[in-house]
């Protein structure tokens, strides 16, 4: 048996902030928090400062250590995707597959299931964001490939969210009917709308089928207008469905995202996503996503015409924009990244607190929010 007391941090424990208190992990699970001066005997790691959190999670990961999950679709692939972004904050992810063939698609879901019973760590599940999208609000994802769903389509994913720990699909109203996404809805599926051009009353009958979230807030979508909301109203005006945002302070301004916060504060409805590229974890500078070059430059991920292709972000950086430069407390901004996307997936059982029996998945951030230290059960990575 191996114990171990974290002390010298606030805790956040999904829900809130506490003063001088003590984190007891034994064997890879949290055993106890208790005020410091209560902690029992045991190893100590006695961090400076800052705040000690539950493990990050993101559901909007396409790639990291130099591989895109397309290219890398395989066990292997999965778990170094998961590898690379470990010692970045994010313990949780889903791992994310850009509008590709059915082929590739089918290969993925295949991979995810394997990656599952395998139990890679980290591994949440899959996003599959597209090919069923509008294109004209494609962002970087490749025209030609975009297409409605078909009953082949449905049926995949249906079968593989059964055997998924967590599936979400990002999809246009334009190339699938609420037919469909009631279908997906009821296998299990997290249906998110995306990558959309649709009006609102479009919108609103996707979530009155089943759809419950919407694919980074403001980016490849109908925006806000005074006769025609688009998708972006309809997700700030909907109460029970969630949004993610990319909070570079680049795909979307500081300004945006505090109105988005005001909309959706009592639902408590926004989480943060990092939309990372191959790049995650490395140095390069480029890569081939589709055969098309992407260009890593002053912290913008870009296709060669200038167009945003995914982001150069981590979730502790994303938290400190939200709190620095939109003015989110602390406490929330950390739920974003925490709870809230625990909650989406169906897994705040089990992630996303700080919590007596639950692994011991940790991030500690410095006084300035910097990452200082992750670990993973216990153990630092």
């Amino acid at each position: 048996m191996t114990r171990t007391i974290f002390t010298g941090a606030r805790l956040f424990d999904g829900t809130g902030l506490h003063d001088r208190m003590a984190l007891v992990v034994e064997d890879g699970r949290i055993l106890a928090l208790l005020p410091e001066a209560a902690a029992p005997a045991g190893d100590r790691v006695a961090l400076s400062g800052g705040v000690l959190a539950p493990g990050f999670l993101d559901l909007q990961v396409n790639g990291g250590g130099g591989v895109m999950l397309g290219d890398a679709a395989s066990v292997d692939g999965i778990a170094r995707i998961c590898a690379a972004h470990a010692p970045l904050g994010s313990l949780g992810l889903l791992p994310t597959l850009i509008t590709d063939t059915a082929e590739v698609t089918a290969r993925v879901l295949e991979a995810g299931i394997a990656a599952a019973r395998a139990g890679v760590p980290g591994f949440l599940g899959l996003h599959i964001e597209g090919p069923h999208l509008d294109p004209r609000r494609k962002g970087a994802h490749d025209p030609a490939l975009i297409r409605p769903m078909t009953g082949a389509d449905l049926d995949r994913l249906c079968r593989a969210a059964a055997d998924l720990p967590a599936l979400m699909v990002t999809l246009a109203p334009e190339s699938a009917t609420p037919d469909q996404i009631a279908a997906l809805t009821a296998a299990g599926v997290i249906v998110s709308l995306g990558h959309s051009d649709t009006g609102l009353a479009a919108a609103r009958a996707a979530f009155a089928a089943g759809a419950r979230c919407v694919t980074h807030l403001f980016n490849a979508m109908s925006q806000l207008g005074n006769r025609e909301p688009g998708l972006v109203g309809a997700a700030l005006d909907a109460e029970t469905a969630h949004a993610g945002m990319i909070a570079d302070g680049i795909h979307v301004a500081p300004e945006a995202m505090r109105i988005a916060v005001a909309a959706k504060r009592g639902a408590d409805r926004l989480f943060l996503v990092t939309d990372a590229m191959a790049v995650a974890g490395t140095g390069l500078t480029a890569f081939t996503l589709g055969g098309r070059r992407i260009l890593r430059q002053g912290g913008r991920l870009t296709l060669e015409d200038g167009t945003l292709a995914g982001a150069d972000l981590t979730l502790p950086q994303a938290v400190q924009v939200m709190v620095r430069q939109v003015g989110l407390p602390l406490d929330r901004a950390l739920r974003m990244v925490t709870a809230i996307p625990a909650a989406v997936i169906g897994a705040g059982d089990r992630l996303g607190h700080l919590a007596p029996g639950r692994a011991a998945d940790l991030v500690h951030l410095a006084d300035d929010l910097t990452l200082a230290g992750v670990w993973r059960a216990g153990r630092a990575v």
